[in-house]
């Protein structure tokens, strides 16, 4: 599964100059992780890959961790939209 990383970022971004908000950031990474998930379907014996996929869901891990601290609403709003936390 390969994601569109423009459609992700128009449809997260905050106003039409955002590159880097928490918001952007932690959708870009979940639609990463989810195509590297698919990657380890096939390719189970990819242990280097699974360190960057590692890595990565750390790195949504600190920044969700920063979204709630500093504006609840919008995390809420999107862990809801992105399907994570069931």
């Amino acid at each position: 599964m390969v994601y569109d990383k423009q459609a992700v970022v128009t449809k997260y971004r905050a106003h039409d100059e955002d590159t880097g908000s928490a918001k952007l950031q932690i959708a870009l990474l979940t639609e990463r992780i989810k195509s590297l998930t698919d990657h380890f379907q096939a390719h189970a014996k990819d242990h280097h890959g699974r360190r960057g996929l590692l890595k990565m869901v750390g790195q949504r891990k600190r920044l969700l961790t920063y979204l709630r601290r500093n504006d609840l609403a919008t995390y809420r709003a999107l862990i809801q939209e992105l399907g994570l936390r069931h």
